[in-house]
């Protein structure tokens, strides 16, 4: 299943900067073993903004879920997820 997932992340101002720096260093591991899965399989920052767009191939709702409260950052995440299905008019195999 894929889904599309905006994820807006927003620090309290008064954060110290070595505990960012460890959840943002937490993050990134997290997020590269999902790539490297093939879990987490784009992900586009947002110009401008403490922000991205990621796409997701995983089995099912229940496993998004947990991917995304699984993220370091979530507890400072605002997350919309929009479900995906392959467009009849795609030339491109792997949409599924």
């Amino acid at each position: 299943m894929l889904f599309h997932v905006r994820m807006d992340v927003s620090l309290p101002v008064d954060m110290p900067a070595d505990v960012a720096g460890e959840l943002k260093a937490r993050e990134k591991a997290y997020s590269q073993t999902l790539q490297s899965s093939g879990k987490w399989r784009h992900i586009w920052r947002l110009a401008g903004e403490y922000a991205n767009y990621s796409v997701f191939d995983v089995e099912s709702n229940a496993e998004l879920h947990d991917i995304l409260i699984g993220l370091p950052l979530f507890p400072y995440m605002k997350i919309c997820v929009t479900p995906l299905c392959r467009h009849p008019s795609s030339i491109r195999d792997g949409d599924a």
